[in-house]
């Protein structure tokens, strides 16, 4: 599997439409997608961290290069404070057997 870690700052009040969006995203039919899981800080309310999974490193970049995936990041940048961090990569553990 492969995907990446983000850390997002959101703006003030953007948490349900983070959610909504979230969601919506999740059942999207996005070709090697696994999961999404996303965090929020206890010592930074506004502070988020979003992990997602893809099957492979292929489909990943397939996903991040497609100009609706640019559609949807241009969704979510507008909920944020700032540029997310990206942090992408192989996952090499996964204990769910």
């Amino acid at each position: 599997m492969y995907g990446t870690v983000a850390r997002m700052q959101l703006k003030p009040g953007a948490e349900q439409q983070m959610q909504q969006l979230t969601r919506e995203y999740e059942s999207m039919n996005i070709p090697g997608f696994v999961a999404t899981y996303v965090y929020r800080m206890d010592n930074e309310p506004d502070v988020y961290y979003m992990a997602v999974l893809f099957d492979s490193k292929e489909s990943y970049w397939a996903n991040a290069r497609s100009p609706e995936q640019d559609a949807r990041f241009r969704q979510m940048r507008d909920l944020l404070a700032s540029d997310p961090e990206w942090h992408d990569g192989e996952v090499v553990s996964d204990n769910r057997g």
